[in-house]
């Protein structure tokens, strides 16, 4: 027996959305969407080595050259010998002292940074989040509450106090 509300064979059908399926889209528009946003995995992103910091994070404070440490004002001034020497030996030294810094302890920074904002998100996202919507909605429901015996048992107090001193009259008279 040939069911005409539900053709072939089907109990139901399934819901068409109008957008299609989020993985493979059935529409023109949301294809269109999709391939404009550029979409990119984190992980295998292409990073700048020219350009470290894009974001200016640290423009204030490590960006210390070395007349920000040494400087000699006018009238004492060493040999200027002396002078290139100890600019050499500084620019040098912080350079490549940082570098050797990065070598040792670089990967393991890394390695701590990257635990430390992975616990940092996980309990962002599993434990913070949801605690605060759960006492948002805690608070709304205890706030419904306190509404209503705030309008149940002042409101009445309230309006009986208005009436009693509703009827006093104070008048002023100047006696001359």
């Amino acid at each position: 027996m040939q069911n005409n509300f539900f053709p072939q064979g089907l109990l139901y059908s399934a819901p068409i959305r109008e957008q299609g399926n989020i993985y493979k889209p059935n529409n023109k528009t949301m294809t269109d969407e999709m391939n404009e946003k550029q979409m990119y995995d984190a992980h295998t992103k292409e990073i700048d080595l020219v350009n470290r910091d894009p974001k200016h994070l640290n423009d204030d404070v490590v960006k210390i050259d070395f007349e920000d440490v040494i400087a000699e004002p006018e009238g004492t001034h060493s040999f200027d010998g002396i002078w290139k020497a100890s600019f050499t030996t500084f620019t040098v030294t912080k350079y490549w002292f940082y570098r050797l810094l990065t070598v040792l302890f670089g990967i393991p920074m890394a390695l701590i940074w990257g635990i430390y904002f992975a616990i940092l998100s996980f309990l962002h996202i599993w434990a913070v989040v949801p605690c605060i919507k759960s006492y948002l909605i805690e608070i709304q429901c205890i706030g419904r509450i306190y509404s209503i015996c705030i309008h149940t048992f002042c409101d009445p107090l309230f309006e009986a106090v208005g009436k009693i001193f509703n009827k006093i009259r104070i008048t002023t008279q100047k006696e001359i």
